[in-house]
């Protein structure tokens, strides 16, 4: 049909969803290429595609020395040789992946392993990059020769612009992703989420399949339209397919039994067969609904993620059960929850976190009911978990991002810290995780006219010493006040403590105030929101225990 024709299998094409317009695209602005992107300009046009994919890859800013057309040419002989590209064994970076024929030709199918075998000889940095099959079976659509299809994946291979994510190429950036996946889905998708840890043993196993389900499992129309937006916008659409996929996912199969033993097995099978259901237009549609955090923000994200990976040292492929660990059952005691709950409860956390053994710092039973000894228990120790069980044998609790130390900032006065992965949650008489944990009632913290002087302004705004000098070290993204949608002046912070009492922010109009002798505790609950609160709304405390984050790796 065009000069792009050369490795396509046309009878497997929907040809008639090909345009033969004479298109040109001579547009240069950032933003008009989005919509254009967006739109699908270019994707009704075979040819028209392969110039602009050209066009793009070509303005990739890359290392000085990126192998290219010539040096495939040069290469390919001595490494292939005579032999059938089919007999070589892959390298091992592509972990096994799916390699898929994308509607391509007998010849198309040969090309994408030549093509893979002389890449690994030509980047041998590259230890882990399950994507890259994928890559090159779309871009053979695209390409006149093998030749021109290795210049454009080695480019995108070779991009040296730190601000540009395109493509993992070790385990720990594969890795790492996946955890900001797991991190997303908490955030974005909790009723599919909720639907994972039902069903799963290892929540993260299910979201570590992310990139298999763009680069593997869905069609070539779909994959292509993802593309097309992917060389424009970079990493981020990539998060916003698979959040739009899950999105999907839990919305036509909510309710019905699974149809295989593992719910992997069944997304991959939804992801295949999407075109039963969803059209490539109505995806990205999704996918551009959600109002995910700025790229900046996934940035430092994926940072810390990659900053935990590092400590425990996970920088190359294991087993995953050695890598994402549950609650061990045999080593978990706790008055207030089963091993089940607390299960339940790793499911919410960071995933960085959840890479980690829960320890049992301080508890009334042993400790007594003594605020300094929460505080000297607690101290050190960042992130924290507190669990309370009432004498109404309600449970409850919170997930606290930043030792309590902090509170000593405000001197004898009540102090406000805290970032805004914090939360609280209810597990009796019913399971809720209440989002976006502010505090918007600091009057709570009211007993007395001296506890009352003690409170101070909301601030929607962090100082500067509340800021981490390493942006990896805690959840920076999470810090802006302009996520929570809320006045600047009732916005403050999310989690407070003096020698008085202590206070939770609540997220959904939820607010936990425990008192100096913790034994009695009371909520607030905002009724503009729908849902149920905390707990009762004054309560005397049965047991309390603060849970801290042992790295089983490292001792």
């Amino acid at each position: 049909m065009d000069e792009y024709s050369r490795f396509v299998d046309w009878d497997k094409m929907d040809v008639s969803a090909q345009s033969q317009d004479t298109k040109e695209l001579t547009c240069t602005d950032l933003h008009e290429l989005k919509q254009l992107a967006r739109q699908g300009y270019w994707a009704k046009n075979h040819s028209l595609r392969a110039k602009v994919y050209h066009k793009l890859i070509s303005n990739i800013p890359c290392r000085t020395v990126t192998p290219d057309a010539n040096v495939y040419r040069d290469i390919v002989v001595k490494i292939i040789g005579k032999r059938n590209s089919s007999s070589l064994p892959l390298p091992e970076f592509v972990d096994n992946s799916l390699i898929p024929t994308y509607c391509l030709n007998a010849e198309g199918v040969g090309a994408v392993r030549k093509i893979i075998l002389c890449i690994a000889n030509q980047f041998p940095d590259i230890s882990f990059c399950p994507a890259l099959p994928s890559v090159i079976a779309l871009l053979l659509h695209y390409s006149k020769d093998e030749a021109e299809c290795f210049e454009q994946v080695c480019r995108i291979l070779a991009c040296n612009d730190p601000s540009k994510r395109l493509i993992d190429q070790t385990f720990l950036a594969f890795e790492s992703s996946c955890m900001t996946f797991g991190d997303l889905v908490n955030k974005y998708c909790q009723a599919a989420h909720k639907l994972m840890v039902a069903v799963s043993e290892d929540v993260l196993e299910v979201y570590s399949d992310w990139q298999r389900w763009l680069f593997g499992e869905l069609p070539m129309a779909y994959i292509a339209r993802i593309f097309d937006v992917f060389l424009v916008e970079g990493y981020k659409v990539l998060y916003r397919v698979a959040l739009a996929l899950l999105k999907f996912f839990h919305k036509v199969r909510a309710g019905q039994p699974m149809e295989s033993d593992s719910i992997q097995q069944d997304i991959r099978a939804f992801v295949r067969d999407i075109a039963k259901s969803v059209s490539p237009e109505r995806l990205l549609e999704k996918a551009f609904a959600i109002r995910l955090f700025s790229r900046k923000e996934i940035q430092l994200l994926q940072m810390a993620n990659e900053k935990a990976l590092q400590q425990k040292g996970i920088t190359v492929k294991q087993k995953r059960q050695n890598v994402h660990l549950a609650v061990h059952a045999e080593n978990f005691k706790s008055e207030i929850v089963s091993v089940k709950e607390m299960r339940d409860i790793w499911s919410w956390i960071p995933e960085r976190f959840a890479l980690c053994q829960p320890l049992l710092l301080f508890t009334t039973l042993e400790h007594g009911c003594s605020l300094s000894r929460f505080y000297s228990h607690s101290e050190g120790h960042e992130p924290t978990l507190l669990l309370i069980k009432t004498t109404a044998k309600e449970v409850c609790g919170a997930y606290l991002s930043t030792d309590w130390s902090e509170r000593r900032r405000g001197g004898n006065k009540l102090s406000f810290f805290g970032t805004g992965e914090c939360f609280v949650f209810r597990l009796q008489p019913e399971v809720e995780r209440y989002e976006w944990v502010i505090i918007k009632h600091p009057e709570l913290a009211s007993t007395g006219s001296e506890t009352e002087n003690h409170a101070q302004p909301a601030s929607s705004t962090l100082s500067s010493s509340s800021i981490p000098s390493d942006p990896s070290d805690r959840l920076s993204p999470f810090l802006a006040a302009r996520h929570f949608n809320l006045p600047s002046k009732t916005a403050s912070m999310f989690m407070a403590g003096s020698s008085e009492c202590i206070i939770v922010g609540g997220g959904d109009g939820q607010a936990l105030y425990l008192d100096a002798d913790l034994n009695h505790g009371r909520t607030s609950h905002c009724n503009t929101f729908n849902n149920q609160p905390l707990c009762s709304e004054s309560f005397q405390i049965s047991i309390l225990e603060v849970w801290g984050f042992r790295d089983t790796m490292n001792g």
